[in-house]
């Protein structure tokens, strides 16, 4: 295989994994030696075993940093930090994708920049939707209720009051007080009820001075 055929295959998906090729009438050794060729060779990266993408100028989609996280890790979806982030419901710069899985923790340093995998209960892997992140793009990615919830899940004394003002929450209305209360019973966890409560403490704070100013 050359690499113009290889790009042909691939067409505008923006990641590939090792399998779509090996249907093929070439030999297993044959194709991973060409793909480890054409990483060195600049031409692909490379984000984990098995798992590329065209590098520039060939790129024909550059792949979003969490349909990465998702393909990383099957059965993972963005949460956390990384959530909060993209919904505006903390103000600092996110710069690593943290997801949860139940396959256990893990870190990687990707092309597409860093990728943390916080471990959950299989029982707790809910909350979450595909949505739109880039064009012809989507991603499981929580619900910003429920990455709120995964964070104080996994945080030790993330449901204290101190804690929780160190976050800076913003935008509170964005964040379904009903939807939060129903996800927060469903994980029967009595930190997290506690957590709901300062929450909507929080939020009726930050209307007042919304409505002060």
């Amino acid at each position: 295989m050359v690499f113009a055929e290889l790009l042909k295959l691939i067409g505008r998906e923006p990641l590939f994994e090792t399998g779509f090729l090996l249907a093929g009438p070439e030999k297993p050794s044959y194709i991973h030696r060409q793909l480890a060729e054409w990483v060195d060779a600049g031409k692909l990266l490379q984000f984990r075993r098995g798992l590329y993408a065209p590098a520039p100028p060939y790129q024909k989609a550059v792949p979003h940093p969490f349909l990465v996280a998702n393909r990383m890790v099957p059965g993972s979806y963005v949460s956390l930090q990384a959530v909060l982030g993209y919904y505006g419901l903390i103000p600092e710069y996110v710069p690593a994708v943290t997801s949860v899985t139940s396959r256990g923790s893990r870190r990687w340093v990707t092309p597409a920049g860093q990728m943390i995998y916080r471990a959950i209960r299989r029982d707790l892997i809910f909350g979450y939707e595909r949505i739109s992140v880039a064009p012809e793009q989507s991603a499981f990615v929580a619900l910003p209720e429920k990455a709120l919830l995964d964070l104080i899940y996994l945080q030790p004394g993330g449901d204290e009051r101190d804690y929780l003002e160190s976050l800076r929450l913003q935008n509170l209305e964005r964040i379904d007080p009903l939807k939060l209360a129903e996800l927060a019973e469903r994980m029967r966890k009595p930190k997290l009820s506690r957590a709901v409560r300062i929450i909507a403490d929080l939020k009726q704070v930050e209307q007042e001075l919304y409505e002060a100013l």
